[in-house]
């Protein structure tokens, strides 16, 4: 594993960035100490479905068309009209 300090991350961020880019885990320090690792992205990660909130309200809904929106209702509400 390569090691970088705070000012070799700072200053030559490009060269530090080629090395994790190749696949190399560079462990930066300060003072001496490490205090983080960085390492090439995975794109294994699964994203969270998201779920079908058109499909949820039609379930609760059906086709009923309301004859105020939500928007006259706050509008209602605050005193705006």
């Amino acid at each position: 594993m390569k090691t970088a300090g705070i000012r070799e991350l700072k200053h030559d961020t490009t060269t530090v960035l080629g090395w994790v880019a190749d696949g190399q885990r560079v462990e930066i320090q300060r003072r001496g100490k490490p205090v983080a690792v960085l390492s090439r992205f995975s794109r294994r990660v699964k994203s969270a479905k998201r779920p079908d909130f058109a499909a949820r309200l039609k379930s609760i809904y059906g086709d009923t068309v309301l004859g105020v929106t939500a928007t006259d209702l706050l509008c209602h509400e605050r005193g705006d009209r």
